[in-house]
């Protein structure tokens, strides 16, 4: 996540929702701060696309209902996030415009959201009680790290690389993650830069 925007003030969450049903750019909200969302890569739009789809149809004919990207989830701390990809498996009114008891929640990482995504939301998502499961999708290599409410409420994590599947909850579905990354064509590794040896002077 940005810098929160410096010409606005802190905001109530009334003040908040008012100025973004107006806004044509959409921003989250973190105690009172307003912060302008990104643009995204392509890479993260076929992700999303492809967990999305997944998770859709898997959901037909159930309770459980997939959003992706619109719709926000109000978490505790006076928090307003878009998550990438959302499940609600409760009964909901379709006008409404904020989601309180998400089931699954789906985070795709950017550079400029990597950290708020591990730390701050990890932090917040954690909190809703309605949440069992939260992945969070590396963009630019083949990781996908899930965090899951064990029976007890104990969030436990699991990290995998490469391969490997996911379980998802809600609805109930195995991901695997040449399903997630399906089309999706990764970056080239950084260049290790090797250090010259430094010259040897004779004495």
């Amino acid at each position: 996540m940005s810098e929160p925007l410096e010409d606005l003030p802190r905001m109530t969450l009334d003040e908040y929702l008012a100025f973004e049903e107006a806004s044509d750019v959409k921003h989250e909200f973190v105690d009172g701060f307003v912060y302008a969302m990104s643009g995204t890569h392509s890479r993260h739009g076929r992700i999303v696309g492809s967990l999305s789809g997944h998770l859709w149809m898997a959901a037909r004919g159930g309770l459980c209902r997939i959003y992706s990207n619109d719709l926000k989830v109000r978490a505790p701390r006076n928090r307003i996030y878009y998550p990438d990809v959302m499940s609600v498996c409760a009964a909901r009114d379709d006008d409404g415009l904020i989601v309180e008891d998400p089931c699954l929640l789906v985070e795709v990482t950017s550079p400029s959201t990597s950290r708020t995504d591990h730390r701050e939301k990890l932090d917040a998502y954690r909190k809703l009680s309605s949440l069992r499961t939260y992945l969070i999708v590396e963009q630019n290599r083949r990781e996908v790290h899930r965090w899951w409410r064990a029976p007890g409420g104990k969030w436990q994590h699991e990290l995998l690389v490469d391969s490997g599947a996911v379980s998802v909850p809600c609805p109930e579905l195995t991901l695997t993650l040449d399903e997630i990354y399906e089309g999706v064509t990764m970056p080239p590794p950084p260049k290790l830069r090797i250090r010259e040896p430094e010259p040897a002077y004779e004495s």
